[in-house]
């Protein structure tokens, strides 16, 4: 067996082996690239009525439903120790793509970029299906992918003079912890740094602080649940960490200057499904 096969994953919906998304511990950054379809999730984007071609990225460790049945694309995934491969700052770019929208984030792909991505894609598949195939290849052949898809997003990339190390600690420390910690404290303390200073480098590099970073994170994955509807706004509530219902909703309100019900309401309108 190619070791390499161990490190990254391509497949299209047909050949998917589902027990591969069944697995307690998904360590894999997954892309989920879907043919003539109709977005199915809350996105911020004015393009969210377009049926065609979307991307949705899922980050380590988050538990995304995916049912195959009468999709068209592909399924590609990565081990996240491939990036211990790559200077930091485009491991912290990778990152940050992957985590825009809370648990995903959302893409939708022109015939343009479709073109590329393909392009690149159907390399990468004769190099992994190798039995001796080039891991540097690969990992070359990924990152012009993910690249591709970072400049399809409009994200500005990190520069090489960031404090990267201690800023994407940072943010897995946030994904671990963001319902049940609000302390800026304990995450200076958990990266050896005084509040002040750890509050600095984001403000220089990110250029918010740690309780904005925090609120901004709440605030999309309230979006998401509330979008979903699967919960109650109390369940939602005491799922992100609020005391209870009324002060997430002040919370909410605050940021997006509707309550959870009528964002609910508006969400809903957005999406138009045939």
């Amino acid at each position: 067996m190619n070791q390499n096969n161990t490190y990254i994953y391509i497949s299209t919906f047909e050949k998917l082996d589902l027990n591969l998304l069944n697995r307690s511990n998904r360590s894999y950054f997954e892309m989920y690239w879907i043919k003539d379809e109709n977005p199915k999730h809350f996105i911020d984007t004015d393009n969210i009525n377009i049926k065609g071609e979307w991307i949705y990225l899922v980050p380590p460790f988050r538990k995304y439903s995916f049912n195959k049945d009468g999709k068209k694309g592909y399924f590609i995934a990565f081990d996240k120790d491939l990036l211990i491969y790559e200077a930091k700052e485009f491991a912290l770019n990778v990152f940050s793509l992957f985590r825009r929208q809370g648990n995903f984030t959302t893409v939708f792909i022109n015939k343009s970029t479709s073109k590329s991505l393909t392009a690149i894609l159907k390399l990468l598949q004769e190099e992994h299906t190798q039995y001796f195939g080039n891991l540097l290849l690969i990992r070359t052949l990924l990152k012009a992918f993910l690249l591709k898809l970072m400049a399809e997003t409009d994200q500005e990339l990190i520069s090489p003079d960031i404090n990267e190390k201690r800023i994407y600690q940072f943010l897995l420390l946030l994904e671990n912890h963001y319902t049940t910690e609000r302390s800026v404290k304990f995450y200076a303390d958990k990266l050896s740094l005084s509040p002040k200073r750890l509050n600095q480098i984001l403000k220089q590099k990110l250029g918010k602080t740690i309780n904005q970073i925090l609120q901004e994170r709440l605030l999309i994955e309230a979006k998401h649940l509330l979008f979903i509807g699967e919960e109650s706004i109390q369940g939602i509530a005491y799922k992100l960490g609020f005391r209870d219902a009324s002060y997430f909703s002040r919370f909410f309100k605050k940021l997006t200057a509707l309550s959870p019900e009528e964002f609910k309401t508006e969400a809903k309108k957005k999406i138009a499904f045939k």
